[in-house]
């Protein structure tokens, strides 16, 4: 009984795990349908246009851009699983935060939340740059868990500082109008 083996060069073997690198990969159901709760839950007829809970939830002043921000995380933490690279978690983090930004300024911050669509733009990311299938989701590297831990830090300080400048404008337009009410 003989063996064949087949000889292949470096440039098959290069293009052979660049194009298994490049396909993307099914997610799980369960990340999928927090997107489509987040992003694309409301569909306006006859405009197509679709918008989810976190341009609903973002309506309610403070709470509602950070609660939809906690959900996005769910999504985030998931890329480490997946193996998703380090650069693309960061864009995914930056994704979060310039719809917690914008989204938490009134009125146009809402419009942006419908129009912005984070979690979907994450979902893709991640269907996109994983390494590794839904089946064979691993627990992750201790580095990629603390990088996304930095990253959700730097998030929540950012909320914390945007509460901290809220609640400071609110002090001194109180303020103001208590000196112009003032007999």
């Amino acid at each position: 009984m003989t063996k064949q083996v087949k000889a292949y060069n470096r440039e098959q073997i290069n293009n052979q795990s660049l194009e298994s690198s490049m396909r993307p990969v099914e997610v799980d159901k369960g990340i999928e349908r927090l997107s489509w709760l987040m992003d694309d839950l409301i569909r306006i007829p006859g405009l197509g246009w679709r918008f989810g809970l976190d341009a609903l939830v973002g309506l309610v002043p403070g709470f509602g851009d950070t609660a939809s921000s906690l959900a996005s995380f769910y999504i985030l933490a998931s890329a480490v699983r997946y193996g998703v690279p380090k650069v693309t978690i960061l864009r995914m983090g930056m994704n979060i935060g310039i719809d917690y930004l914008v989204g938490s300024l009134p009125l146009v911050g809402d419009l942006f939340d419908a129009w912005w669509k984070s979690n979907h733009m994450n979902v893709e990311l991640l269907r996109k740059r994983a390494t590794v299938s839904r089946h064979d989701a691993r627990k992750g590297k201790i580095s990629d868990w603390l990088f996304v831990g930095v990253i959700i830090l730097l998030l929540a300080a950012l909320a914390v500082g945007a509460a901290a400048i809220s609640i400071y404008l609110l002090f001194l337009v109180a303020g103001q109008l208590s000196q112009a009410l003032a007999p």
